[in-house]
């Protein structure tokens, strides 16, 4: 077959945009071993250090001013001074979207924009750098930018949708949602900088184990490994396995380190105190940290039918509130009023009885060492389980 001119300039331009050779997401994650920043307030050079040659693709979000670097999957073993914000940035997280993906994000002051994005073989020949600067520029030239990019490539297109088996007929299915992952590391550690993400997914496994020892009882994760979820995707992952009962598990910090022991949340209009408040606004963040723009709900949610059925849920959804806060007592330590509520995104399934559990906070010693400690985990997990027996027990005697 014989190219014209035309279309080999069309393959030479695709080929230079995506580079080579392609890292496909089955192939070895590509490593980010190394990564330096520096500028000012106008201008400011990223670099980052990687094994083989990716691809990349570069989008822009506003709310607040934020570029979105998307890759194919990549392990980062990057320090965490390698990429401290600076320069026209204030915040730089890095981190897994998904199978097969990883993203940047890069949260600026002001509007940016990338006017270099380019791919060079190192000079050492131990890989490839990928080479962003970014200058600030006018709302205006930014309006631009988000108007005239393109999405192809990015990591939205890419998530393939998940093969969910459906639950055996009369089980009592329980989702159990590992909060943070991937991109979004959620707290960390003040003694064990261990990450919230991890902590809440070793929790999660030892929960499903016990909760799985309960006759008729069938808990399922929302993720079980080291991935982005954005917190619609939880709640839809949670209903496509028919879930009965919804526990999401956070272990969040607090300014005031004194504060310790765990907390039951459920959902509502209005906040029970300020510190339920602050929690809420915190976590309904975790889509943006990733860089995904948040979607409202449906129009059909506001229909009035749904809101009734929002309202029974509620009711059980205090209820199973009460039923861990009851298994606890006298052997967790409990935060004072450890049954609170506010506006929870990840809570807000109109048909599933759900509640955001705060294991205890990883900025308190106390609670840290606990946190990371398998034994205490087990513990609660088996505590958990004796909490959703009795909540099933309960439901199933009132109709249910």
């Amino acid at each position: 077959m014989i190219l014209s001119a035309t279309m080999r300039r069309c393959l030479l331009g695709l080929f230079l945009l995506c580079g080579a050779p392609v890292a496909q997401a089955g192939d070895t994650p590509l490593l980010a071993y190394g990564a330096r920043i520096a500028g000012d307030d106008a201008r400011t050079r990223v670099v980052i250090d990687f094994d083989r040659k990716p691809v990349f693709f570069v989008h822009y979000v506003a709310n607040p001013t934020r570029v979105i670097v998307d890759l194919p999957e990549t392990s980062f073993g990057l320090k965490p001074e390698d990429l401290k914000a600076r320069g026209v940035f204030t915040e730089i997280r890095y981190g897994a979207m998904g199978a097969g993906s990883s993203r940047v994000v890069l949260t600026a002051k002001k509007p940016v924009a990338i006017t270099v994005a380019d791919v060079k073989p190192d000079e050492a020949g131990k890989g490839f750098r990928l080479v962003l600067d970014a200058e600030r520029v006018t709302e205006d030239r930014f309006a631009v930018l988000l108007k005239e990019q393109q999405w192809t490539g990015s990591v939205a297109s890419t998530k393939t949708a998940r093969v969910v088996e459906p639950p055996a007929a009369g089980s009592f299915v329980v989702a159990v949602d590992a909060g943070h992952g991937g991109i979004d590391t959620g707290a960390i550690g003040s003694e064990t900088k261990m990450e919230e993400k991890s902590v809440t997914l070793a929790f999660a496994g030892e929960l499903v184990a016990a909760l799985n020892k309960e006759s008729g009882v069938k808990a399922v994760l929302t993720r079980d490994k080291d991935e982005f979820l954005s917190l619609p995707e939880r709640v839809q992952t949670a209903r496509q396995h028919g879930a009965n009962l919804f526990i999401s598990l956070h272990a969040d910090t607090l300014k005031q380190r004194d504060i310790r022991g765990a907390t039951v949340y459920t959902i509502s209009d209005k906040a029970s105190d300020h510190l339920a408040a602050n929690l809420a606004e915190r976590e309904n963040l975790s889509d943006e940290i990733a860089g995904v723009a948040f979607k409202s709900e449906p129009a059909e949610v506001a229909d009035i039918l749904i809101d009734l059925t929002r309202r029974e849920t509620q009711a059980f959804s205090v209820n199973l509130a009460r039923s861990v806060v009851s298994s606890f007592e006298g052997q967790i330590n409990l935060i004072n009023n450890p049954h609170r509520h506010a506006g929870f995104r990840v809570l807000q399934a109109p048909d599933v009885p759900s509640i955001l559990l705060e294991l205890g906070f990883l900025s308190n010693k106390e609670d840290e060492k606990l946190l990371v400690d398998p034994v205490w985990r087990r513990k609660v997990a088996d505590l958990l389980a004796v909490a959703v027996r009795g909540y099933r027990g309960g439901a199933v005697a009132n109709g249910g």
